[in-house]
């Protein structure tokens, strides 16, 4: 008999989590941890397909929840000085990268979210909706001034993990819908195999040229074999230390990222919707264990760069406009590889 998908409040290492039950699936979700869905598993197979922070890590994880689940970056990744103009105004970020003088990863990925919902939809899915409410009220107001509504729920059922984004203008004038996800997977994700047993594939298009401050010129690089690799029947994630900026470039359809175990014969799919229009991919140095391919809305220090807004993911929500996308994480059979 089929079990029954349920939701249900818990704890992750000591720390308060929703935890989302359906079929083989759970997941875990900490809403005081910046909203990070923090474990994505299979507990017949017992993969983890997300990179989790160890009891003895939790202090130093929820200190920079940035490389552990799927943390929430808004605005993504690096802003030159912190400053970026918008809409006649200049925005002013904290530089909280000494090394290169910018800001980094945004101010939602480390503050509490609330629970809005949690529960069945039906007897094959559970569900859980995250809010964050931003206004006058918020520290970060004062360098981002928009009141704004984001919701983020993840629904679990046996065809895999959905995540939907929804933010509201809530606010009287434009603002700008700068958006990332941090998403760090496991390579392994099944603790009988081997990082080398692991091929990734991603649609991405062009790279783009970074300068010595991992700031975008402008400018496009040829790729290199094996990232041409990445695009087709797949390479090693550790090939090489990545720290690398890419456009997306459907395929057949889809904008995703594709790891396959060729051990277990099974593909893990990240399906990231159409407005995702670039990719960063980080993998920790090259070191073998858990890397990041991160669907991003927009260019990295986008507003600074003097590049068609349809090219770079720059837009604006107007006064009570709804921006929602979504996104699936799930398990196929993997195709044969030579």
């Amino acid at each position: 008999m089929k079990e029954e998908a349920f939701a249900k409040q818990g704890h992750f290492h000591g720390e308060d989590a929703i935890w989302l039950y359906s079929g083989a699936y759970e997941c875990a979700i900490l809403p005081r941890v910046g909203g990070n869905l923090i474990a994505f598993r299979d507990r017949e197979r017992e993969y983890r397909f997300l990179h989790e922070p160890e009891m003895d890590e939790m202090e130093v994880f929820k200190a920079r929840p940035i490389i552990h689940g799927i943390p929430v970056l808004f605005p993504p990744n690096r802003y030159e000085d912190g400053r970026f103009p918008w809409n006649g105004r200049i925005y002013t970020l904290p530089v909280n990268e000494k090394h290169t003088g910018n800001h980094l990863h945004g101010f939602l990925y480390n503050i509490p979210w609330e629970v809005e919902s949690h529960g069945n939809k039906g007897a094959e899915a559970s569900y859980v909706r995250l809010k964050l409410s931003f206004d006058s009220s918020r520290e970060m107001y004062r360098y981002f001034p928009h009141t704004f509504i984001f919701w983020l729920e993840y629904t679990l059922s046996e065809k895999g993990l959905q995540q939907q984004v929804y933010i509201r203008n809530d606010g009287n004038e434009p603002m700008p819908c700068l958006l990332a996800f941090h998403t760090s997977l496991n390579a392994p994700f099944c603790k009988t195999s081997r990082p080398e047993n692991y091929l990734f594939q991603i649609t991405l298009g062009q790279r783009w040229e970074l300068n010595e401050r991992m700031l975008p010129t402008g400018k496009h690089q040829m790729l290199t074999e094996q990232e041409e690799a990445m695009k087709g029947e797949g390479a090693y994630p550790f090939f090489e230390s990545m720290d690398n900026h890419y456009t997306a470039q459907s395929q057949n359809g889809r904008n995703r990222a594709v790891l396959t175990d060729l051990r277990e014969q099974v593909s893990l799919v990240y399906d990231a919707g159409a407005s995702y229009k670039q990719w960063m991919i980080w993998n920790n140095n090259a070191k073998p264990g858990f890397f990041c391919p991160e669907p991003q809305v927009n260019l990295v220090n986008a507003p600074n760069i003097k590049l068609p807004p349809e090219e770079i993911g720059l837009f604006a929500l107007a006064p009570g406009e709804l921006w929602q996308e979504t996104s699936l994480l799930y398990c196929i059979p993997a195709k044969p590889h030579e």
